[in-house]
Order: C-alpha cells, then sequence, then structure tokens
C-alpha cells in the first residue's frame, strides 16, 4: 500500500512539473513597443511585456475598463493601473466588439469616447513566476520556443508607404449642401483614397475634420495608423449638417491639429486637404493665410462647381485661388459629382505625395542643407577645438534635422581633409549633435582651398538634387597655404551659400573672399575663441535670409 502512495505521489509530481513547464512557455511575455494595439494580437489571452518611459501624450486609449482594439496596449494598462510608466508585463484579453467606450482619466492618461468598434480587450496584471512541487517560487529561463510559439500569433503591421511621409487633415463636407447620401459617397472615396495613399506607421498619416455649422474632429493623427482601422474610423462618421463654414473648420485645424500631442510628426509636410461641395458659406481667406503662415500645405478639392445660375449666391467665387497653399493648380483639383470617382483616387494620391510641391511646409530651418569646414590645424588646440564645435552644435540645434528635413555634414581639414559627418548619416537633431560633438582633433596645417573643393565633391555632388537650400560654414583660425577663392567662386556657382567665420589670425581679406555677397553679412572675425558664441544667432538669421531670397 506504500509502495502504491509512493508511487502515485511520484507521478502527481511529474505531471505537475510538465505542467508548470508548459504554463511557463504559455507565460514567456513577447515584447511590444508603446504604440502595439489590442488589434495586433489574434489570440484570445497572451502575455506581454511593455518598454519603460513610453511618453503619455502619444498613447491613444478609447475606453474605460473595456477599451476598443484599435487602443495602445501600454497605454491602456497604464490608465487601469495594472502597470506604471516604468513598463512591464501585462496579461490582456481579447474581447468582442461594443457600443459606447467611455471616457476616464486615470494615472496621468485621458481615454476617449468611441461610438462603437469591431473588437475590444481588458488588460490584467501577470501572474509570471512558475511554482515547483514543493509549492515554492522556482526561477526558471524563459526558453525561445516559448516567445516563438506567442511571437507567431503577432500579425504584422503594415508599414506603411515609405515614399508618402506627410501628415493629412481631411476636412469632410458635412454641411446641408452635401446631404446624406453625397456625404456616404464622400466618405467611400476618402477610404480609398486612404488605401492608395499607403496608411501605415512608416507612411502618411491621416486625420478628419468634419466641416458644418461648427467644425469637429474626428480623430486625429496618433489614433490610427493601419488601414482597416482608418477605413473602420472613417465609415463611424456621422453626419452633422448646418452651413458650409469651411474658413472656421480650417482655422480650428490650423490652430488645433498638427500639434505633436495630436500626432504631428517633426520635420514631415502637414497637409489639409479641404472638399467643397457647391461653396463655402464663410470667407476662407483669413484661415488660409494662418494655416500658409502655420506651414500647412491647404489643398481643395472642389466637387460640383455652381450653375450660373447658382453664381449669385456664391459669397467668393475666387475661393479656390485664396485658399490653397499656391495657385498653380497643383493645389486644386475638381471633381465632376461624387459619382464614379474611382478614377480620381490615384492621381490626386499622387499629388499629396509629391513632397517636392509641399510649399507651404517648407521654411529655413526644416529645408536646407549645412556643411560645416573646421580648421583641425596645430594652431587651434583641443581646448579651443571643443570651442568651435561648441559653436557648431548651437547652430545645428536650431535647425529641424530628419530624413526628408535639413540635413547636416562635417569636414575637417589640415593639409588633408576627412569626412566627419555625411549629409545622409543621421537623419535625427540629437544623433547629429552627438556626433558633432564627437569630432576628434586632427592637428596639422592649413589648406582651407582644398578642403571647399573636397566639399563639394564629397559630400555635394553624391547628395540627391532638391528643395532644399545648400550652405557652406568655414571655421578657421588663421592664414591657408593654398589658393582660397577660385574654390569659394565654385561652390558659389554650384548654387552653394558661403559663410566664413575667422578666429585670431584669420586674415578678413581671405574671410572675404571666400564669403558669398554680401560680404559684409557673410564674414565674421573675433579674436578669441570664446567669442564665436556671437556669431550663432547672426549665421541662422542669415540662413533664413538668404533661404528666401531668389536664387
Amino acid at each position: 500500500m506504500s509502495m502504491t502512495v509512493s508511487t502515485v505521489l511520484f507521478a502527481l509530481g511529474i505531471l505537475s512539473l510538465a505542467s508548470t513547464a508548459v504554463e511557463s512557455e504559455a507565460n514567456s511575455p513577447v515584447p511590444i513597443s508603446c504604440a502595439t494595439s489590442g488589434a495586433d494580437f489574434t489570440d484570445e489571452t497572451a502575455l506581454v511585456e511593455c518598454p519603460s518611459d513610453c511618453p503619455l501624450w502619444q498613447f491613444s486609449v478609447f475606453g474605460s475598463g473595456v477599451y476598443a482594439s484599435v487602443s495602445s496596449i501600454c497605454g491602456s494598462a497604464i490608465h487601469r493601473g495594472v502597470i506604471s510608466t516604468a513598463g512591464g508585463p501585462v496579461r490582456i484579453q481579447k474581447l468582442s466588439g461594443q457600443e459606447n467606450y467611455l471616457s476616464s482619466y486615470g494615472h496621468g492618461i485621458k481615454s476617449q469616447t468611441l461610438s462603437r468598434w469591431i473588437s475590444s480587450f481588458s488588460v490584467s496584471r501577470a501572474q509570471t513566476i512558475p511554482i515547483d512541487v514543493s509549492g515554492q517560487p522556482k526561477a526558471t529561463a524563459l526558453p525561445n520556443s516559448a516567445k516563438k510559439t506567442v511571437k507567431k500569433n503577432l500579425k504584422k503591421a503594415n508599414s506603411g508607404n515609405k515614399d508618402c511621409k506627410v501628415d493629412i487633415a481631411f476636412l469632410l463636407d458635412g454641411s446641408y449642401n452635401i446631404g446624406r447620401r453625397r456625404f456616404n459617397l464622400q466618405k467611400n472615396f476618402i477610404s480609398k483614397l486612404a488605401l492608395m495613399l499607403g496608411i501605415g506607421p512608416e507612411g502618411p498619416h491621416l486625420g478628419i475634420v468634419q466641416v458644418s455649422e461648427n467644425p469637429k474632429t474626428e480623430f486625429y493623427l496618433k489614433n490610427f495608423t493601419q488601414p482597416k482601422d482608418v477605413v473602420f474610423a472613417i465609415k463611424e462618421v456621422a453626419f452633422r449638417g448646418g452651413n458650409t463654414n469651411t474658413g472656421k473648420a480650417l482655422r480650428h485645424t490650423a490652430e488645433t491639429f498638427f500639434t505633436p500631442e495630436n500626432g504631428a510628426r517633426r520635420g514631415f509636410p502637414r497637409v489639409a486637404v479641404m472638399f467643397v461641395d457647391g461653396w463655402p458659406s464663410d470667407d476662407i481667406e483669413e484661415a488660409a493665410t494662418v494655416a500658409r503662415e502655420s506651414g500647412i500645405n491647404v489643398f481643395l478639392v472642389s466637387v460640383a462647381k455652381p450653375l450660373p445660375e447658382e453664381l449669385g449666391m456664391v459669397q467668393d467665387r475666387g475661393f479656390v485661388q485664396k485658399a490653397v497653399c499656391k495657385d498653380n493648380n497643383s493645389f486644386s483639383y475638381n471633381m465632376p459629382s461624387w459619382f464614379s470617382t474611382t478614377k480620381f483616387v490615384k492621381p490626386l494620391a499622387q499629388r499629396l505625395c509629391a513632397e517636392e510641391q509641399m510649399l507651404c511646409s517648407k521654411s529655413c530651418f526644416n529645408s536646407v542643407n549645412i556643411a560645416f569646414l573646421i580648421d583641425g590645424s596645430s594652431s587651434v588646440g583641443d581646448s579651443n577645438f571643443r570651442l568651435v564645435l561648441d559653436f557648431i552644435a548651437n547652430i545645428v540645434d536650431a535647425f529641424d534635422i530628419s530624413n526628408i528635413g535639413s540635413k547636416i555634414g562635417a569636414v575637417q581639414f589640415t593639409y588633408d581633409q576627412k569626412k566627419e559627418i555625411g549629409f545622409h548619416d543621421y537623419t535625427t537633431k540629437e544623433d547629429t549633435l552627438a556626433a558633432v560633438r564627437g569630432i576628434r582633433y586632427m592637428s596639422g596645417g592649413t589648406a582651407t582651398g582644398e578642403a571647399i573643393s573636397y566639399t563639394v565633391s564629397n559630400l555635394y555632388n553624391p547628395l540627391k538634387r532638391g528643395t532644399n537650400r545648400n550652405f557652406i560654414v568655414i571655421i578657421t583660425d588663421g592664414q591657408s597655404y593654398d589658393e582660397i577663392r577660385g574654390p569659394a567662386v565654385s561652390a558659389q556657382k554650384e548654387g552653394i551659400t558661403v559663410y566664413s567665420v575667422g578666429v585670431a589670425w584669420a586674415p578678413m581679406e581671405d574671410l572675404k573672399a571666400m564669403a558669398s555677397e554680401p560680404k559684409e553679412s557673410h564674414a565674421f572675425f573675433t579674436k578669441e575663441f570664446t567669442g564665436l558664441h556671437q556669431f550663432v544667432q547672426p549665421i541662422i538669421k542669415g540662413i533664413c535670409r538668404d533661404f528666401t531670397a531668389p536664387h
């Protein structure tokens, strides 16, 4: 009898251990990003690991307790109090869709309301410590096979059209002028347009503002970044009615829509596409000016132009020309009606993705290429070289650096030249500043002319021709051993504006010989390296002045 009991207990122990091992595999947390949503998982339940320090304003959370599947998992978990901003494991449970997701404030996050969604989820604290037969906690390494098994059930998200990096606000006509039937046709057209654009995290983002008596933001750029979610959200937009107050809606969009908190991305062109069925009820010119001054590219899609007998009711017959970013036919589009509009989807998408035409969003801060030529000769010395790098970093800090924005390059020169930073090496300001401050002092002679020629050949010639303005800023502390005027003039003939900054023994005539016209505003001199800081703002302002000048 004792033998039988021992055998049974031994078998139960083996079964318990086996069960623990299986549970361990199932409970292996899958690392996710701050933006991963409940819709990205297909399993009924899953264990995930949220990262630390997710910015709270980036989260999109819809609901309270039960969250729409388009919500951020980590944002929902923080909102619910399951984890803190330090991150950690979270268990999610898939639920069916529901109506009337409620808004509430919790742990620094304000969730949003949503009238209806196709699926939901809940979040709870994860219990991941396996227990051995004795009932004591046991440390168990997470097997790779478990992570692979769970990860297989994580849907691969659509990254989007990387050749169309724009942030778009669609201003839907929701007035009585369009009516419910054509309003729904308008939504169908915009859904097709969203799919054609290639919505995705790394591609275009869009949001919706409805134009009516008073404007209403239906959803922001940050709320939906997957095509199916965007299409569903557009479908859920309800008709409001009222006058066609397009000017009022455009001003609302310019003042509230394109903010970092609402998902606007730094360095990305900002586009407002207004759909007008007929004509606006209010004045649009003043609002368009506000939008343009905010760097927003205003497109206007007019549908069903007024009939001759209706022209008397149109407040401003030139509203299209006054609304758009630039009256060159690139920013306006006409469709005869809301019927048979499929053929217009692709041409309009191509216009919205034509980054080089985004005139209103271009400024001296996001549309320049600046190459710094840094004197690394023996007379400079290491401590002064650090002051030069600080001077450069202070200039760089003023510009919006991105893969589609401003670009920074750097060449250090003695008798030789060294490309320290190429224009495509870094696409964020933070990385560029770190690279500038990390440049090591070379020491040697001074050949400024050769350095100018080297920069044009090795930084600017390989650069894909675009609409960015090109600049060279030369910093030197002495007289060059080679000819400087010829290389500087050649660079200027290539469309490069040259600034020269001299310190200590740099001859003023050499600085002026290299600088662009007018010499007085492009050549600077100080006796001490500590005096470089006084030229930071004049050079930044000078670049902006040159940017707007004809060339």
